[in-house]
């Protein structure tokens, strides 16, 4: 503990900047599994479809909803100022 208080004026930086890494490493973790569940339900209801589980009005509904969650995590993950 001593130690630590000791040299918290020259660590502290890099801790701070090794918590921010972390920060962001977690975030991009969680975007890439949402891409994934959302390929996974996209898949899952395809194969509904194809065995007649799911009516074509409904598939192409849930479609365009997963469609429209994975473009705006693509979106997000691109930023406002990259082209298209």
């Amino acid at each position: 503990m001593l130690l630590k208080l000791l040299f918290a004026p020259v660590l502290g930086p890099v801790e701070g900047v090794s918590w921010i890494a972390d920060k962001i490493l977690e975030q991009a973790d969680v975007a890439t599994n949402d891409m994934e569940s959302l390929q996974k339900q996209l898949l899952t209801l395809q194969m509904s479809f194809d065995m007649g589980d799911v009516s074509e009005e409904d598939f192409e509904a849930q479609e365009e909803e997963i469609l429209l969650a994975m473009q705006a995590i693509e979106d997000e993950e691109n930023g406002p100022d990259s082209p298209e």
